[in-house]
C-alpha cells in the first residue's frame, strides 16, 4: 500500500476554483482501480491550505493515477498552476 498526504498552499481568491477542481479531481480519481482513498480537505482555520490524504493498492496503481487524464487536467493543468507551495509526506503504515 502507498500513503501520502499532499499540503498545498494557495491565494485566499482561488478557494472557491481550488475546491471545484478538488471535487473533480476527487470524483475521478475515486473511480480508479487502484485507488484506496482519495480524500482532499481545506485545512480548519486556514482557508489556503489544502491537505490531500491518499492510498493506492501499490506503486502501480500511483503510476496509472498520475497518467490519467483527469490528473494531467485538473492536478497538473489546474492545482499545480495555482499553487504557491506544495509539501508531500509519504507514510508507513503501523500495522
Amino acid at each position: 500500500m502507498i500513503s501520502f498526504a499532499v499540503r498545498m498552499r494557495f491565494d485566499s481568491s482561488d478557494h472557491d476554483e481550488i475546491a471545484e477542481i478538488l471535487r473533480n479531481l476527487t470524483r475521478e480519481s475515486r473511480k480508479e482501480p487502484g485507488c484506496v482513498t482519495y480524500v482532499p480537505h481545506f485545512v480548519e482555520g486556514d482557508s489556503t491550505t489544502v491537505m490531500i490524504y491518499e492510498q493506492y493498492a501499490d506503486e502501480a496503481a500511483l503510476e496509472a493515477h498520475r497518467n490519467t487524464p483527469h490528473f494531467q487536467q485538473y492536478a497538473v493543468g489546474g492545482l499545480y498552476q495555482k499553487m504557491r507551495e506544495r509539501q508531500v509526506e509519504n507514510l508507513t503504515t503501523v500495522c
